[in-house]
């Protein structure tokens, strides 16, 4: 653990209200180099076969928390200026109509249903690969942004992640710690927060550890049965001053329920996103996106257990700068 380096980067980030101070403190958070000139990876290399093997003993009641959102046409993307996502599209190329209406076959005595999927990777529940943010011209571990193309992404790619999303998860519930429903769009989760709420729960964020952190944003969209603006509009999220706090503690990944992790509108008028800008390419932070943590966390509150075995594992799109998960909390 990096203290002295945690302490010079919280005085940094309270000044950060511009472009020019998320340079400075992606430089100083940059892990470019740290596992080698050739690495992919980034922070998942925090995780050990001795912590996945600590991992499996959470399991005590073999109970299962899928933590994806429903993949359908009534998803949460929405049309956006530019933007390139949308809704997960499902299509039948052969169904039992088709069957009942004696359509050809080469089997003789049955027929089958096939089907096609057509979505952006990060239409739902998702998880990013480093080769999906570009800073200052470059990605993870200072590959150039030229390597990844109309053909998907020579480096940096989500396959690299195929067999690494395993380990301790960790529930900050933050909305059930402040005592909402859910937190509000614009509320900007400090570092002061994910410490009260890890104290609150009585569980230590750990080296190598998957963050999992709830805002509430799901409730709101049940609730108002719509999913309204969620997609790229305001949110609750991290604060610029989380990054820090996420490089000392030398998290594997984390993930939340909100469209992009990060609070919206952010406090820098001229940097979209630059909580974005700084884990991803220059930390080389694993991250996940649109989870569902409802059910996880009602149990958690119910026998105060904020720990468990995660896995995510991608779906290993060669090139794809992000992939559609179904991560599990097992417990």
């Amino acid at each position: 653990m990096r203290h002295h380096t945690f302490l010079v980067v919280r005085n940094a980030v309270d000044k950060i209200t511009n472009l020019e101070g998320v340079k400075r403190l992606a430089l100083k958070l940059r892990n470019w180099g740290r596992w080698g000139p050739d690495d992919e990876l980034g922070t998942v290399n925090f995780i050990t076969p001795e912590k996945i093997v600590k991992a499996a003993r959470l399991v005590k009641k073999g109970k299962t928390f899928a933590l994806a959102i429903p993949f359908d046409s009534a998803g949460p993307q929405r049309p956006i200026p530019g933007g390139s996502r949308f809704n997960p599209i499902h299509l039948m190329t052969r169904t039992g109509t088709d069957a009942a209406a004696g359509a050809p076959s080469i089997r003789p005595f049955s027929r089958i249903a096939d089907d096609v999927v057509i979505l952006p990777t990060q239409a739902a529940t998702h998880w990013d690969a480093l080769g999906h943010i570009f800073y200052e011209g470059r990605m993870w571990n200072g590959y150039d942004c030229s390597l990844v193309t109309s053909s998907g992404a020579s480096k940096n790619g989500i396959e690299n992640y195929k067999d690494k999303l395993a380990g301790r998860g960790v529930l900050l519930d933050v909305a059930r710690y402040k005592k909402v429903k859910w937190l509000e769009p614009g509320y900007g989760i400090t570092p002061e927060d994910l410490d009260g709420c890890s104290t609150w729960e009585k569980v230590a964020v750990e080296g190598g550890d998957f963050l999992l952190i709830r805002t509430g944003q799901m409730r709101q969209v049940k609730e108002n049965g719509d999913w309204g603006d969620f997609a790229a509009g305001d949110a609750p999220g991290l604060t610029i001053e989380t990054a820090g706090w996420l490089y000392e503690k030398e998290v594997a990944a984390v993930a939340s329920d909100t469209w992009g992790l990060e609070v919206r509108p952010n406090a820098t008028p001229d940097c979209y996103q630059p909580w974005h800008e700084i884990v991803i390419p220059n930390m080389g932070l694993s991250m996940g996106e649109i989870l569902n943590l409802e059910e996880l966390a009602e149990d958690c509150d119910k026998d105060k257990v904020y720990e468990f075995m995660f896995v995510a594992p991608v779906i290993p799109l060669t090139g794809a700068v992000a992939s559609p998960v179904n991560p599990y909390a097992i417990k």
